[in-house]
């Protein structure tokens, strides 16, 4: 069957284009079509795209055009209604920010959505960037912002089924297109087996994230600062001047590290810690317990369903550091058995999130919208 794979953009490296790469591995004779392609900026991860098919917009044929998306998105309707999709059996749509789930598609064509999440900025959810506090921009961006949501809505009828990446998006999903989902959570890379070395004692805690406004890495920062604990941060972003102005001398910025790095990294991490809201689902704390590392995260969004409070890590109630700091002490004060305990519960939990897991859960699902 002839099998077109749909994608937002390809210009940054996060939990959507890993998701992207395992529905590429699963229909590797699977075209990809996406509003711009911009290889430069995908870094270390720039190799495994290189040999695909990928089809770009009219949009991303026009130098640097995709630099200024922000301000233009009121053409996104257009992007995505220029594809044309007649010949294909299946199309699956790989869906965030960016809405490619509103592509047009035939009758006889089959229109599978993976929905990372509804647009944040459409609908009132914290986003990378504080656009509201320019009051010009504040109503340019209610303007366009209308007219996108009638669009969002509208669009989200094309779709024939929708797969949300956790129940947190599935109630968003009914919310906001009155359509269901049926979930099927991320693929996750762990290592095939828990190294003992994890279980030693440890010096320092990790977070992995980009550094933008709605992961509030301030949060740990502050925290750190306050309470005299070392901090090591990966990832980067267009906060990181910001931040590093704030963190006092036991906060470390990594950078971004090769995959192969997180073995030595995590070896004497005490545990990770997040500080995100209304995260979707958050493929890296997931990744940090397949180490076997207990997850210190804010009690919103998909985290809690992923995070047992006391048993594969904790979960603080409020966004400051005093509320972070209470659960700290709490892994802190355990003994050194229940600690490995937590340890191993946590890789247990990383276990239900391997790629052969969503795998099946895909091909499963496919099968059953369509008679092969």
């Amino acid at each position: 069957m002839k099998i077109a794979i749909v994608h937002d953009q390809i210009s940054e490296f996060g939990g959507a284009e890993r998701v992207l790469l395992a529905l590429k591995k699963i229909f590797p004779q699977a075209e990809v079509f996406t509003s711009f392609y911009s290889p430069f900026s995908l870094g270390q991860h720039a190799p495994q795209f290189k040999k695909w098919q990928i089809k770009t917009s009219w949009f991303g044929k026009v130098p640097l055009l995709h630099k200024l998306y922000s301000p233009l998105r009121f053409l996104t309707p257009l992007i995505w209604e220029s594809f044309d999709f007649r010949g294909y059996d299946i199309v699956i749509s790989s869906s965030g920010s960016l809405m490619c789930k509103g592509i047009i598609t035939r009758p006889e064509t089959l229109h599978i959505c993976y929905l990372h999440h509804p647009p944040r900025y459409l609908y009132h959810y914290e986003t990378a960037i504080e656009w509201q506090k320019y009051w010009l921009v504040k109503i340019y961006g209610h303007l366009i912002n209308h007219k996108l949501r009638q669009w969002d809505y509208l669009s989200s009828a094309r779709v024939d089924h929708f797969i949300a990446n956790s129940e947190e998006t599935k109630r968003r999903i009914t919310k906001f297109y009155h359509r269901d989902a049926t979930v099927i959570y991320p693929p996750v890379s762990i290592l095939p087996q828990l190294i003992t070395d994890n279980l030693r004692p440890a010096t320092y805690f990790v977070t992995t994230s980009r550094l933008a406004r709605a992961k509030h890495i301030e949060v740990l920062i502050k925290a750190a600062n306050k309470y005299r604990f070392h901090l090591k941060i990966v990832g980067q972003g267009r906060d990181e001047t910001y931040l590093r102005s704030l963190a006092g001398k036991t906060v470390q910025f990594m950078g971004n590290l090769p995959d192969h790095d997180f073995t030595k990294l995590y070896q004497n991490t005490k545990a990770f810690l997040f500080a995100a809201v209304d995260e979707e689902f958050g493929i890296a704390p997931i990744e940090a317990m397949g180490y076997g590392l207990p997850v210190i995260a804010l009690n919103s969004g998909g985290l809690k369903e992923t995070i047992q409070n006391g048993i594969n890590g904790y979960l603080y109630d409020q966004l400051n550091e005093d509320s972070l700091f209470t659960k700290i002490k709490q892994w802190e004060n355990l003994s050194i058995n229940d600690k490995k305990k937590m340890r191993l519960e946590a890789r247990q939990s990383a276990e239900k999130y391997t790629f052969n897991i969503f795998k099946n859960n895909i091909l499963n699902y496919v099968k059953s919208k369509i008679n092969f």
